[in-house]
């Protein structure tokens, strides 16, 4: 079960509340309902760590709201603009929320000790990776779980590490969402987590407290353990008119009907147009040559003259706007809105924290690839399956040469026959890259110290007569069978035959432009830097850069075989040299 909680302390009890006046207004609540229950972690429109086999019976969703807020009875059941079929029961407390056992019989709910009840803000709708959540929840020994949307731990991100003194000790760029503990806040999280084995401890004579500091006494006092943990999720403020506009915006457009929802006893003027997802409440007017752009919502009795243009915006009823007016991404609430300044709605945020705001369609990221092709095209499909087979015969041709070169290894010096490296591949997914193993152990702790002799700028490392390096080792890097084990990556789907140089992330951090242009294909065990760089003192990074770039933006079948075949002659070349 999910019980969401709109809080007394929402922003300005006196009547100012934006949530107040979207859940009094019946189009709007109709939206704002069927979004939070869709939304919500015990939504059916997506995954829900209350989906595992012990707790299908949960799924009904209550919205508890203030008593003295006294709105209208007509968000139970009767609009479903979003086609939603999860539209919280609306429930109204007086002091503390009752979880009596008369709201947990309406839910259907089996009683299952390690399940969870789950409570959401009202004020707050988010959207979370559900799945993370249920890997993270797994391996939390807590009775109560604190969790909050974080949108700077959705994947597509760079984050900033500081110091204590606010000196930047690094960047990051995340590649897939994540998670993180946090501190226990003094604020109701958005979504509070707690084990129905304890929920008699945690509520107090079967309410929940209005005070989160409240419970997170009477945790304490009831030797509760309660954890905090931050989620990748986009989250929308529902006091704030940017926050409450887009959500609106992203439920109205996931809509399965895109055209205008219009009640009865309206008078629209045949000159005037509506195009998009619009709601159109009852007894509404709209005057001659009148444009209305959706998504937007146009409450009970208001009044359109002549000559307006509504853009993605919320009418409350009862308003009339003026002729020849453009009310553009704004909500307006009173009828004695004063027209002559824009609309504004203050927001009271929490103090301490601001909360990003993204459209639920922007989960994705905006940035996207450096590059993309067409799935049936060379770079799209043919290039893998030439890996594939160029791999598998080069694999089969060396195979008899491989127990000599792991012999060879163990004897020259001790430590595993292959070294195992840490490397981002296509899109930023990490992956072990083989190698025969060429230096003696420990040789990253000794890099570190011989850094400052590196013969080379950007993040690598070089240096003629590397004393890392075993005997067996320079002659395996000469020949360049050292790499013959990274074949059995590109038969994994983890790189290419050619293609940029495979990078650790400490490498990737330092230019971002260049790392989206390498990252957006496979790395390759050839390729373009790797031919052709001339090591001049302080350019090989700007080759490197140079060359990596070129490749993706001019990737085709004739460069691949191009430079497979210059790669050729320089092996053979090189394994000359050695005798």
């Amino acid at each position: 079960m999910n019980l969401i909680v709109v809080h007394k302390n929402s922003p300005d009890d006196g009547g100012e509340s934006l949530l107040r006046f979207a859940l009094d207004c019946e189009l709007v609540a109709g939206v704002i309902l069927d979004g939070l229950g869709g939304r919500s972690l015990c939504g059916r429109e997506r995954a829900s760590i209350l989906r595992s086999s012990e707790a299908r019976d949960f799924g009904e969703t209550v919205c508890a709201v203030p008593e003295e807020w006294a709105i209208k009875q007509h968000q139970s059941r009767r609009l479903r603009p979003s086609g939603s079929d999860v539209r919280p029961d609306v429930i109204y407390y007086k002091d503390d929320v009752p979880v009596g056992s008369e709201l947990m019989h309406r839910s259907g709910w089996g009683r299952t000790a390690d399940s969870w009840f789950v409570v959401s803000n009202g004020r707050f709708a988010t959207q979370i990776n559900t799945e993370l959540l249920e890997r993270v929840l797994a391996g939390v020994e807590a009775d109560v779980v604190a969790v909050n949307a974080e949108p700077d731990l959705l994947a597509e991100r760079e984050r900033m590490r500081v110091t204590t003194r606010g000196e930047v000790a690094g960047l990051r760029r995340v590649y897939s969402d994540s998670a993180e503990f946090a501190l226990i806040s003094t604020d109701w999280p958005h979504h509070l987590l707690i084990r129905i084995g304890v929920l008699d401890q945690v509520l107090t004579g079967g309410a929940l407290p209005q005070s989160f500091s409240a419970l997170s006494e009477r945790c304490r006092s009831e030797a509760l353990t309660l954890r905090a943990i931050n989620v990748a999720g986009t989250v929308f403020d529902l006091e704030t008119q940017d926050g409450l506009l887009s959500f609106c915006r992203a439920e109205l457009l996931r809509s399965r009907n895109s055209r205008p929802d219009i009640r009865g006893g309206n008078t629209i003027s045949p000159d005037s147009r509506l195009f998009g997802k619009v709601l159109l409440g009852k007894n509404t007017r709209i005057g001659s040559d009148a444009v209305i752009v959706g998504p937007a919502i146009i409450g009970d009795d208001v009044s359109i003259e002549s000559g307006v243009v509504i853009d993605s915006s919320i009418i409350g009823p009862g308003v009339r706007v003026p002729r020849n007016r453009l009310v553009r991404n704004c909500i307006v609430k009173d009828p004695q809105h004063d027209w002559k300044r824009p609309a504004r709605t203050k927001s009271n945020d929490r103090e301490h924290t601001s909360y990003p705001m993204y459209d639920l369609s922007l989960l994705q990221s905006a940035h996207g690839p450096f590059r993309s092709w067409p799935r049936f095209s060379y770079a799209g499909s043919l290039k893998r399956i030439a890996d594939c087979l160029a791999a598998m015969v080069v694999l089969i041709l060396f195979a008899p040469l491989l127990p000599f070169v792991a012999i060879a290894i163990k004897l020259n010096s001790p430590g595993p026959v292959f070294y195992r490296d840490k490397r981002q591949g296509l899109h930023g997914k990490a992956f072990g890259c083989l190698k025969f193993r060429t230096m003696v152990t420990g040789a990253h702790e000794i890099q570190e110290k011989l850094r400052v002799v590196s013969q080379v700028d950007g993040p690598q490392f070089k240096m003629e007569d590397d004393p890392r390096i075993s005997t067996v080792g320079r002659f395996l890097r000469e020949t360049y069978i050292d790499e013959i084990p990274q074949f059995f990556n590109v038969l994994l789907g983890q790189m290419s035959i050619v293609g940029p140089r495979p990078s650790p992330e400490a490498e990737n951090t330092l230019c971002p432009f260049w790392r989206d242009a390498r990252l957006s294909v496979r790395p390759g065990i050839t390729g373009l830097w790797q031919l052709y760089r001339t090591r001049q003192p302080m350019k090989d990074f700007q080759e490197w850069i140079h060359y990596d770039t070129e490749y993706v933006r001019n990737l085709s079948l004739t460069m691949d075989l191009r430079t497979c075949w210059q790669t050729a002659k320089k092996l053979f070349d090189n394994f000359i040299s050695q005798f």
